[in-house]
């Protein structure tokens, strides 16, 4: 077996700098110009970006190579034992677990000073939990997504009016940050592990969905725990200015962090890959091919996401910050708007999640569905839900004349699209709002909003409408594509009558062409 394969990997890489490169380039552009910086926090910002390239480059790899199978495989063989009890469990306990350990969480989780993290992220676990078991049966069930969405949405948003409104956006964002770069690989291959096994016809539109629903349990676990716990009063987090005399000291806090993120993966990517093993110990998997590749994969994975999370934590979180206070500061204040929406629309190319996704979107639909158009739709999303989200931290307006239009219009279009656009974009929704998001946009959101004598409430809510906007963005899409695949049906049929009957004119022909 190959260990390295270099080639694989610089075409990961390059990937990861085509990604990361506008966003770099935007913000260094913002420095020079109207928020100039330290030479301190200027390094660390690109030594960070660094760090995030190569670090996304080995987790893309590692997410192919290991999370990928890992997830196709329990899925695959817990569908095919047809014993409903073990699947209800496995779903539930593997739902959990790779929440718990899911990074994102833990960033918002220390944003939340009225709540102890552990009752956050066990909560927020739960409601994972739950649903991916729902999740699991819908597809054992042959229940379409868009009525179990129109169910529980209902549900949220009757519940919303009962929620505390500082709390509110919370937990919406809740919904976004558990389905970062842990979940999403995984979660994704478990449905199409399940949808190869338990599906015959349907099997691309089967396969998306389990992340959709698993977006809404933390929305409602959380709200509930919003009405248990005193939320009142949200007060925004510190963020530790980047002030060393020397380079060796950036450096230093670099390798200071990395220790602690080793940890973290470790501890994030351990049960998974413990349960892996005993579940394919037990389900009599120790002799296939491909094993050693899938533990190379693990450790690509693990070492991606410490570099990852090491460079966007250290060297883009405080510079989010910094930034969004300096122009929410300035007489230019508006300006947050616009060159919030231009940093969104390149920095869902820099989530990692959104790699697995689109590579899975063009696998399992054959092409019918090439990732750059899903990515550009996404990016578009993105973007305006970042100008919006800039928009409530100027305004103050209450997110729930947001999120209740925008989650109509996207369940309004779920009975005009094709199902299997309808499953996608509520994946696409989770996946754009990962650490990028968790880790720049919302500081960035959080001192713009600090600056303009906002609360803290004003800024959470950014991972929420980043989650949003895409689920109305790719039924746009799927919409059109729905329209020009009628038009070509149409147009093949009066094609074929016309070499069937020669009185079918020619001008008529021409025409049907020309669609």
């Amino acid at each position: 077996m190959k260990v390295l394969d270099k080639t694989v990997l610089m075409e990961k890489i390059t990937e990861a700098l085509s990604s990361v490169l506008p966003v770099t380039g935007i913000v260094l552009l913002l420095l020079i110009t109207i928020a100039p910086v330290s030479a301190a926090m200027l390094l660390s910002f690109l030594i960070g970006a660094v760090l995030l390239i190569v670090g996304m480059g080995l987790f893309n790899l590692g997410a192919e190579t290991a999370m990928t199978p890992m997830g196709s495989y329990v899925g695959s063989k817990m569908t095919s034992s047809r014993k409903l009890w073990l699947i209800i469990f496995v779903s539930f306990f593997v739902g959990l677990m790779i929440t718990v350990s899911e990074p994102d969480l833990q960033v918002l989780a220390t944003q939340l000073p009225t709540i102890p993290n552990l009752a956050l992220i066990l909560t927020v676990g739960v409601g994972v939990g739950l649903f991916l078991v729902i999740a699991m049966l819908r597809v054992l069930f042959r229940i379409r997504l868009k009525y179990l969405l129109l169910f529980f949405y209902a549900i949220v948003f009757g519940l919303a009016f009962f929620v505390p409104e500082s709390f509110l956006a919370v937990s919406f964002d809740s919904g976004g940050v558990t389905t970062g770069p842990m979940t999403v690989p995984f979660i994704m291959a478990l449905g199409v592990g399940v949808a190869s096994i338990s599906s015959s016809d349907g099997d691309g539109d089967d396969s998306f969905g389990m992340v959709a629903l698993c977006s809404v349990g933390p929305i409602l676990a959380v709200m509930i725990l919003g009405l248990i716990y005193n939320v009142e009063g949200q007060s925004a987090p510190e963020y530790p200015m980047i002030s060393v005399d020397t380079s060796r000291d950036i450096f230093g806090l670099f390798f200071e962090e990395i220790p602690h993120y080793m940890f973290e993966m470790m501890t994030a990517l351990g049960p998974i890959v413990i349960f892996y093993l005993v579940f394919r110990l037990l389900t009599g998997g120790r002799g296939q091919d491909g094993f050693g590749k899938t533990m190379v994969g693990v450790v690509y994975t693990y070492i991606g996401l410490v570099l990852f999370l090491t460079g966007v934590n250290v060297g883009f979180m405080p510079l989010g910050n910094y930034l969004g206070a300096s122009l929410g500061s300035s007489e230019l204040r508006w300006i947050i708007v616009p060159l919030g929406m231009i940093i969104g629309y390149f920095i869902v190319s820099a989530e990692p999640a959104v790699h697995v996704l689109t590579k899975q979107v063009e696998e399992v639909t054959a092409g019918t569905i090439p990732g750059k158009v899903l990515k550009n739709a996404l990016s578009i999303g993105v973007a305006v839900s970042v100008g919006i989200a800039m928009l409530r931290v100027l305004t103050g307006v209450s997110i729930l004349w947001i999120v209740i239009p925008g989650y109509a219009i996207a369940l309004v279009l779920t009975f005009f699209v094709p199902d299997i656009f309808t499953s996608i974009a509520f994946d696409s929704g989770g996946v754009a709002s990962g650490p990028m998001t968790a880790t720049f946009l919302l500081p960035f959101a959080m001192g713009a909003a600090s600056a303009v004598g906002g609360s803290a409430g004003d800024a959470f809510g950014v991972i929420a409408l980043v989650a949003m906007t895409p689920l109305i963005a790719i039924q746009i899409l799927g919409l059109v594509y729905k329209i020009r695949s009628a038009k070509t049906k149409a147009g093949e049929e009066v094609l074929t009558v016309a070499n069937e009957d020669p009185q079918v004119s020619d001008a008529e022909s021409e025409d049907v062409i020309e669609l």
